[in-house]
């Protein structure tokens, strides 16, 4: 049988979590057709794969590329990490299903303007997605604020009794038409009056169709175990599985917490499904928040509409400068991006190594100055954290970025390294790998991911070139 691509000698970490094994893997069309010591059969393309790691393409679980994906289908930033498939939707903002009556609000502008939320179904979404081709695979969850937005007047109050029946009815059609399940965003002015029996009442459209309750917490400072009990709570109203988004004890009054909320997490685990996702940096980067002002750490102005002069400076040397507080600085820079150095090391690497944590980058693709993790979350994590600091071994590290999180998603036939499964593959040099974006200089591919494969495509190269595309939809 003539193969269409055969990896020779490579060693391969499957994504289950168990020991990596030498071999040899031949792709047919879309799938993994053959993985054996030695395959005899010839192949249009053989790639030597001695000394390299073959992987199952990596899953970023928590993204807002919703519209990225349709505009710059090459999608550099995450191809060139080894990332095969991105879920959008997160922290209660996605594209699907949101429609715009008059200006976008915080934070759902985060996605982009006006005249880019163009999706008012899932299926519609779907549509533009196989349209535009993307280099890599795209699975929605639907946002709680962008229902909010759909359905609601005024988002600084709590739904009423119509309006949540009509974000349901939306919800159940969302998912029908094969979105994985809801996300809230919880902390945001634009979502923070809703009540949890709002949020309880949209979950329970989640357990007929298998969805999952995705949530960027109502709070990640001090009152973090408080919110942590609220989302176990909605999802056990929900019968659903919870993820808790990008987790994290913010403030430097929080440090060290998550000694505190993994204790959490273990109890409740023991009657509930509940995980998490972490991207590996101690500074978050979103919005710019009149609430999260505060001297006690560093915080960087990344864009700003009324003074752009000011991207790259901090809110401390421009508040010094305009002879004001920071909270007066921060006013009238407003609609403004920040970067925020809000977390401890210690704790990063405490819920990046705890049993139930996928790996999500969280990074923002419209920022002209993004956080680095839009460009080097994974392979940061499989050079900084695996080899370099011995946080854990590679193979948990992978399977961290796809086993785990196919099965979290629940996207069939994805996240392994497994006859029958779709082609979606990354080779990379385990000695090489590593992140190179940086803050000061973020827009810069990964250095020893050397091809990526989706759906049997070869998409990316060794060059730094997208040279495939060959990304589809995928639906619950």
């Amino acid at each position: 049988m003539k193969f269409d691509y055969l990896f020779r000698n490579v060693t391969v970490i499957d994504g289950s979590g168990g020991a990596e094994y030498r071999a040899d893997v031949a792709i047919q069309g879309d799938h993994i057709a053959e993985i054996s010591p030695a395959i005899s059969g010839e192949a249009l393309q053989e790639i030597d794969g001695a000394g390299r790691v073959l992987a199952p393409g990596f899953i970023d679980v928590h993204t807002h590329d919703d519209i990225n994906v349709i505009r710059m289908p090459e999608y550099l930033p995450k191809i060139s990490q080894g990332i095969t498939t991105v879920i959008v939707g997160n922290c209660g903002i996605s594209a699907a299903t949101a429609t715009m009556k008059g200006s976008v609000p915080d934070p759902m502008n985060l996605l982009g303007d006006v005249e880019h939320f163009v999706y008012p179904t899932v299926a519609a979404y779907a549509e533009a997605v196989e349209e535009a081709r993307p280099a890599i695979n795209v699975g929605t969850l639907i946002g709680h604020t962008a229902l909010r937005n759909n359905h609601m007047d005024d988002l600084f109050r709590t739904a009423t009794e119509e309006e949540i029946s009509g974000m349901r009815k939306q919800l159940r059609q969302a998912l029908e038409q094969g979105a994985l399940g809801l996300s809230t965003g919880l902390a945001y002015a634009s979502a923070f009056q809703s009540s949890t029996e709002e949020v309880m009442a949209l979950a329970e459209e989640l357990a007929a169709q298998k969805g999952i309750y995705t949530t960027h917490l109502r709070s990640e400072f001090e009152p973090i175990l408080e919110a942590l009990d609220e989302a176990f709570r909605i999802g056990r109203h929900g019968k659903v599985p919870v993820v808790v988004s990008h987790h994290k004890c913010a403030g430097a009054k929080n440090w060290g917490r998550t000694v505190e909320t993994l204790k959490l997490f273990d109890n409740v685990r023991q009657q509930q499904d509940v995980s998490c996702d972490c991207y590996p940096y101690s500074a978050s980067s979103s919005t710019l928040d009149i609430k999260q002002i505060t001297d006690e750490f560093d915080i960087i102005i990344t864009w700003s509409e009324p003074h752009p002069e000011v991207a790259g400076q901090s809110l401390k040397q421009i508040a010094q400068s305009w002879s004001m507080t920071l909270v007066e600085a921060g006013k009238l820079l407003m609609p403004a991006g920040a970067i925020y150095y809000n977390m401890d090391e210690q704790d990063v690497r405490r819920v990046l190594s705890y049993p139930v944590t996928m790996v999500g980058s969280d990074g923002l693709p419209n920022d002209p100055m993004p956080h680095p993790r839009l460009w080097g979350a994974f392979p940061r994590v499989l050079g900084h954290y695996s080899r370099d600091e011995k946080l854990f071994p590679l193979t948990v590290a992978v399977h961290k970025m796809t086993g785990m999180s196919a099965a979290r998603f629940q996207l069939p036939k994805r996240g392994l390294v497994k006859c029958g499964y779709y082609a979606d593959l990354v080779m990379f040099d385990p000695e090489t790998v590593r992140d190179v974006a940086s803050f000061s200089d973020p827009q810069q591919p990964a250095a020893g991911i050397e091809a990526v494969m989706v759906n049997g495509v070869m998409s990316y190269d060794r060059d730094k070139q997208v040279i495939g595309r060959a990304g589809r939809f995928l639906r619950r």
